[in-house]
């Protein structure tokens, strides 16, 4: 008697893995170096940055204003926008998996920093003071007492901001973020950038500084570590064939 042939299982790709889910093993994977990192990372930009900011070791030049800084406007609730910095530049970190390209990204952003601090240093520079009562805004008095406009050119706030947004870029792309998600980082980016001129404590020439700065460290980082980061897989499952 002939028995019938035993049908074997097919695998038949589905769709693309949860990109939320990927994300989500993303942010978990090396959390300890993730968080010691990003600390002691900014502690110690930090203690250089405001050491070079409130002790200059050459005459400081004041950046000249061009048509675009009178255009912008200084805009009080850009203060809310310009203080997400740190949330965003902790978020392309947060997602990677490898620990190689974690401490690649580290010294590739490090690089960048250094860069600024050390034209800081060579070349000190300050944004002219514009004519603004500060009392009336309590919280850009304390930006002031902190930050103040000096340290200007090149802008590592938007450095920073760029090179974090190309990475993001990447990085969301290898989870396959849909792309409004992508269209939403290009637009945090954006107005970080617009953020340091509308609160005053940039003009333009120190913004276009630190866009190359930040887009060159990005590009040339991302060719470099991004082949060692794994792109998310399709799933796949098991159906026996009809």
């Amino acid at each position: 008697m002939n028995k019938a042939p035993v049908r074997q299982p097919s695998h038949k790709p589905l769709a693309p893995a949860d990109w939320r889910v990927d994300i989500g093993h993303r942010l978990i994977t090396l959390m300890p170096y993730k968080a010691v990192g990003t600390t002691v990372f900014m502690t110690a930009f930090f203690v250089v940055y405001l050491h070079l900011l409130h002790h200059p070791v050459h005459t400081v030049t004041l950046m000249p204003l061009t048509p675009i800084d009178h255009w912008i406007r200084f805009e009080p609730w850009s203060l809310l926008i310009y203080l997400t910095l740190w949330v965003y530049v902790s978020l392309a970190p947060a997602l990677i998996e490898s620990k190689r390209v974690l401490f690649g990204y580290a010294a590739a952003i490090g690089g960048v920093c250094i860069v600024g601090l050390v034209i800081f240093w060579l070349w000190p520079t300050a944004v002219p003071a514009p004519q603004i009562d500060w009392a009336q805004f309590p919280g850009f008095g304390e930006l002031k007492n902190v930050d103040g406009t000096g340290n200007a050119c090149p802008s590592l706030h938007v450095a920073t901001a760029v090179f974090s947004g190309f990475w993001l870029h990447r990085l969301l792309g290898l989870s396959r973020a849909p792309s409004w998600l992508l269209i939403f980082n290009a637009l945090w980016c954006a107005a970080i950038i617009y953020s340091t001129m509308a609160t005053k404590q940039h003009v333009f020439l120190d913004i276009a500084a630190g866009v190359v700065l930040g887009a060159v460290g990005a590009i040339f980082s991302l060719k470099l570590l991004l082949r060692h980061e794994k792109a998310i897989s399709p799933r796949t499952i098991t159906k026996p064939s009809v």
